[in-house]
């Protein structure tokens, strides 16, 4: 192997430590998750064991994390981004990040309907922020029912039953954070005091 391999193996232990621990997964959760043993994950993060295919795509899968990404590969090819639009009730969700757990950002778009549709609101678990960028959007959060122009922005906790569509017909332009429950958007105005 060249020195370059060399070094991109070197780094593949740090980065799957990295990678558990900020996904708050124990040596022992993931050992039952991928049917790898907790002693081989340990080597494995520790630089004592090497890398393998068999080893990697169980974990690629389970941090649902391309193979690529997971060993640090250098890129090559195509350097465009290609975003796989996703369809759901109607309306389509372009994602506009890759990492899985956290926070997670979507443009959405909803599409113009010649009639106004009846709500029918949904709970899950997470907290939203959006941000209308076109079109009027119409929001039903458990009780409240708000029409929101360009330029405006909500958030709320998805566990309340709540719907998004077209105010007008039209169709509208939307950015939508999305995160696990008790994760919240953090807006600041202005520099913040020092200490």
């Amino acid at each position: 192997m060249d020195h370059g391999t060399d070094d991109v193996l070197d780094a593949v232990g740090p980065r799957l430590r990295a990678l558990r621990r900020d996904r708050g997964i124990t040596l022992a959760d993931l050992a039952a998750t991928t049917g790898i043993s907790e002693s081989t994950l340990s080597r494995l993060e520790n630089g004592q064991r090497r890398a393998t295919l068999e080893l990697l795509l169980p974990l690629s899968r389970t941090y649902d994390v391309p193979l690529d990404d997971l060993v640090g590969a250098p890129r090559t090819g195509d350097p465009r981004i290609h975003l796989k639009p996703i369809k759901r009730f109607g309306m389509v969700f372009i994602p506009l990040s890759r990492r899985p757990g956290g926070t997670q950002a979507f443009k959405m778009i909803i599409p113009a309907v010649p009639e106004p549709l009846e709500p029918a609101p949904q709970t899950h678990d997470g907290f939203e922020w959006l941000y209308v960028l076109n079109g009027r959007l119409r929001l039903v959060v458990g009780d409240r029912d708000l029409t929101l122009p360009p330029g405006e922005a909500a958030e709320f906790d998805t566990s309340l039953p709540h719907w998004l569509g077209s105010a007008d017909g039209g169709v509208v332009e939307l950015l939508i954070l999305f995160g696990l429950q008790g994760m919240r958007a953090h807006v600041r105005s202005g520099p913040q005091p020092t200490s």
